[in-house]
């Protein structure tokens, strides 16, 4: 019952905020949504019970949908605990939902220098890559040229040039933001990958 009342006060905050953003007066949302302002002032109150043929027109008044409207507000849709996910050399945690943030993936990566090397590792995709360095020093290859970024600097690159991301002379810890296509190639692959201990050989361990 508790949380019944909660989600309610929530969709009553959602109507005021959104009527507010819109710079819209009780008067102005109510001859949208068919509703006298006095029914309007009672709904975001509270006090008058919401019914759901009264929301279904003020999500569409308001421009939004009605799921919208009444989605869970609990921590679940907010806290992410990631899951590490292992590849020789390199550990990935996903630090969002897939393509959440406009189509891009966050992830936090660990790379050691056991990471598998060779020009092989190179990889060419449509885009553009962001890292930060949070520890460690990392190796960025973009075709012939060997970048070291360090603690607290950030590369921003086009992904069309061979590229690759190594640690240099022990493990690095990076933020990086990918698109679709680079969370496909990068992070895929190295789900896919052979582990050390699998017997399964030593190819190449993501990008």
């Amino acid at each position: 019952m508790e949380q019944e009342l909660d989600l309610d006060r929530v969709v009553r905050q959602r109507i005021r905020g959104l009527r507010l953003a819109r710079g819209w007066s009780l008067d102005a949302l109510a001859a949208r949504c068919h509703l006298s302002p006095s029914n309007l002032s009672r709904i975001e109150t509270g006090h008058r019970r919401i019914a759901l043929d009264q929301l279904v027109p003020i999500a569409r008044a308001l421009d939004t949908t009605l799921d919208a409207l009444v989605e869970s507000a609990g921590d679940e849709d907010v806290v992410i605990r990631p899951e590490p996910s292992h590849a020789r050399g390199m550990t990935t945690w996903l630090l969002s939902r897939e393509r959440s943030l406009h189509g891009v993936t966050v992830a936090k990566l660990r790379i050691t220098p056991d990471r598998p090397a060779g020009a092989e590792r190179l990889k060419v995709h449509p885009g553009r890559e962001w890292f930060t360095v949070l520890s460690g020093t990392a190796r960025l290859q973009l075709g012939e040229r060997t970048i070291l970024v360090r603690a607290g600097d950030a590369a921003e690159f086009s992904t069309m040039t061979p590229h690759s991301i190594d640690a240099h002379e022990g493990p690095v810890e990076i933020l990086s933001i990918f698109d679709h296509d680079g969370e496909r190639i990068h992070l895929h692959a190295a789900d896919e990958a052979p582990r050390a201990d699998d017997g399964a050989g030593r190819g190449p361990a993501g990008s």
